[in-house]
């Protein structure tokens, strides 16, 4: 019975050695399987390659022609035409034409009717490029009279002008990518930009007014700054808040994605419609999703602001200012919305560009000449060029996809045990996998060795037993 009990405690370690070791290899399997390849498809390239496509052709057919551009799902520009010839043109440049019955000065001049009609709060609207619409959307605090009064207001403009209700209420996400607390709320750090001489934050208007004092802790020991400028309602949701003197400010932007990772910005630009991007913050962390409309107008309890991204990227408070990104290329920050990243819902985000030609400022570390180039005309934004970015992985999950956010590294300053147990833990790490490979190798000798040994010294027994 002894006997049978060693044979089974002896089979059971070899076959526990033995699964370590093809556990081992799936972990590293698994890992190199998960390490950033340095492709991406389209690239970042053929994204700006195809928006300033379409861009160039709206400004050479004019706005009576055509009615927006938009980047498709393979990569393709698309650009709206209301005459054949103009989708003759298009054709040849090698884009995709699509024939629509309204330009987009008829668009435009849409939008400019629902301006000047009394202000409702919790509706807003946007040209929707790809169904040549002009949507206005009306949140769950709409009454049904004023819903009505839209209604009618909307069908006496054209029936390309379309209504429809959307869950929630349009908020501003007041209470990022980092954290900043002032006496009224909470925000989200978005960009760092200079004027050459002092060094800002630039982040959401409606976070605060001019002379907001501002911490990096929510204990209030840690003063980072005051907010020296801010355009809430209006023209725009941004403000300025200007580093305190003598404080140290990091000469590069990058952009804090959770597991003390972060994407370096290296350029500024303008989406494009269709486009994927990225938003982060430190209530909902790293999102996605993607522009679905440019010059949108919100009306927010606290006021209209016109000139917005709109996108299907969810936030939640708390992530207010923060900032929209793709390829590493700086597009926006966080304005407002409705809904959450459990149900989704509609999130307008602040054009960096714009806020940044308004307030006179670059991001930190980006060139006069690049930053200029990162402006585009209002009849065909795109994003800046910028250099080739790495593959990124978004944390939790697999490769984003077609679009990453940018070239991914470490950030911020952790603990030697945290940051061991955290390389252990990492699924992209081979050496736990090597780990257990070796171990399970010196499991299988070390079980053949005792396996020898014990039947050797049986022998042993056996054969001294016929000693005389």
């Amino acid at each position: 019975m002894r006997h049978a009990r060693r044979r089974m405690v002896r089979r059971g370690a070899r076959i526990a050695a033995a699964g370590g070791v093809l556990l081992g290899g799936l972990m590293v399997t698994q890992a190199l399987a998960a390490e950033p390849s340095g492709a991406q498809t389209p690239d970042s390239t053929s994204v700006q390659v195809a928006s300033r496509t379409g861009a160039e052709l709206l400004a050479g057919l004019g706005t009576s022609r055509t009615a927006g551009s938009w980047v498709a799902s393979d990569g393709t520009p698309v650009v709206a035409v209301t005459d054949r010839a103009a989708a003759s043109r298009v054709t040849a440049a090698g884009a995709r034409a699509k024939m629509v019955g309204h330009s987009m000065d008829q668009l435009k001049s849409a939008t400019q009717e629902l301006s000047s009609a009394p202000r409702v709060a919790g509706t807003a609207w946007a040209v929707d490029y790809r169904t040549n619409k002009v949507v206005v959307e009306a949140d769950s605090s709409v009454s049904a009279s004023d819903w009505s009064r839209m209604t009618r207001l909307a069908d006496g403009i054209g029936d390309f002008v379309h209504m429809e209700r959307t869950q929630g209420r349009f908020t501003t996400r007041v209470n990022g990518a980092q954290p900043i607390f002032s006496t009224s709320g909470r925000c989200s750090a978005g960009f760092n930009v200079t004027n050459g001489q002092s060094e800002f934050i630039l982040t959401a208007g409606h976070c605060g007014p001019g002379g907001t004092l501002w911490f990096s802790d929510n204990t209030g020991r840690t003063q980072l700054g005051r907010t020296v400028t801010s355009e809430f309602p209006g023209n725009g949701d941004f403000s300025l808040i200007r580093y305190e003197n003598g404080q140290g400010t990091p000469g590069e932007n990058v952009v804090a994605i959770g597991g003390g990772r972060g994407v370096r910005i290296t350029a500024s630009g303008d989406p494009v419609v269709g486009q994927k991007v990225f938003r982060s913050g430190s209530t909902s962390g790293l999102r996605e999703g993607e522009v679905t409309a440019l010059g949108a107008t919100v009306n927010y309890p606290e006021g209209t602001v016109t000139g917005l991204i709109q996108t299907t990227v969810c936030a939640e408070p708390g992530d207010s200012g923060g900032p929209l990104f793709s390829e590493g290329i700086a597009l926006g920050v966080t304005s407002g919305g409705s809904g959450d990243c459990r149900s989704g819902g509609t999130t307008f985000f602040q054009p960096v560009t714009q806020a940044m030609a308004a307030l006179g400022v670059q991001l930190t570390g980006q060139s006069p000449a690049s930053a200029s180039a990162g402006a585009q005309t209002s009849g065909g934004p795109a994003p800046s060029a910028s250099p080739a970015q790495g593959a990124a992985i978004v944390p939790g999950s697999t490769a984003p996809g077609p679009a990453a956010p940018g070239a991914v590294q470490g950030v911020g300053v952790t603990g030697a045990s945290d940051g061991f147990v955290a390389r252990l833990t990492d699924p992209r790490n081979v050496g736990p996998g090597l780990l257990v490979i070796a171990g399970s190798l010196v499991a299988l000798v070390a079980t053949r060795y005792i396996r020898t040994e014990q039947e050797r010294n049986a022998y042993r027994r056996a054969y001294s037993g016929t000693w005389g």
